[in-house]
């Protein structure tokens, strides 16, 4: 079967994630043992920015290879692993998620809700609070924050509204999530303004 543009882009995401992965796990695991030898007390405080970056940075890899990688028809992702994995990109910053659905998700949805989390990320600058609800088969979000910041054209793709040409790199989830919607029969209805933020996949 041909790949179009999108499959390859996933392939290619799971592939750097599943690479990346390997050496952050290595330096994870290397720093236990470093602890284990040492005296039992308290680790340094270079150390320990350490180990939190590589926690943070595995945390972040793996919310990627879901994300930005490709998913197989069957597969699905634990309510457990979610959390940890929400709460690991969470920790040291002044972001907030909340998910609510207690049940293990196929991985192609998941993959929808993450991409809708970023999107509302990018609107919370000074970090805020994202809520994110199993609605029927499809997913709802709301954010909030101590102050909004939104960049129009990109909610307006979201929307269906513009092609989405001119979107750039660090934006690419505002790019894929109507896309992969698409694909897999699903619609996205998205508003973000200074009185909140939502987007629902339908």
């Amino acid at each position: 079967m041909p790949h179009t543009n999108i499959s390859l882009a996933t392939l290619l995401g799971s592939r750097m994630c599943h690479d990346l992965i390997s050496p952050i796990g290595a330096i994870q695991n290397g720093l236990e043992l470093l602890e284990m030898a040492g005296s039992g007390g308290d680790i340094s405080a270079e150390m320990s920015l350490i180990k939190d970056s590589c926690a943070s940075a595995a945390a972040r890899i793996k919310f990627f290879r879901v994300a930005f990688g490709g998913s197989s028809e069957g597969q699905n992702v634990g309510t457990r692993e979610i959390l940890q994995t929400l709460d690991g990109i969470c920790q040291g910053t002044r972001l907030e998620a909340n998910w609510t659905s207690t049940e293990d998700a196929p991985r192609s949805d998941v993959q929808l809700a993450y991409l809708a989390f970023q999107c509302c990320e990018a609107a919370l600058p000074v970090g805020g609070s994202i809520q994110i609800d199993a609605v029927g088969k499809g997913w709802s979000l709301t954010a909030t924050g101590r102050k909004n910041k939104f960049d129009e054209p990109l909610w307006a793709h979201l929307r269906g509204e513009t092609d989405g040409e001119d979107i750039p790199a660090s934006r690419i989830q505002f790019l894929m999530l109507p896309i992969l919607a698409e694909a897999r029969g699903r619609k996205v209805a998205a508003t973000a303004n200074d009185d909140g933020i939502r987007i629902d996949i339908v």
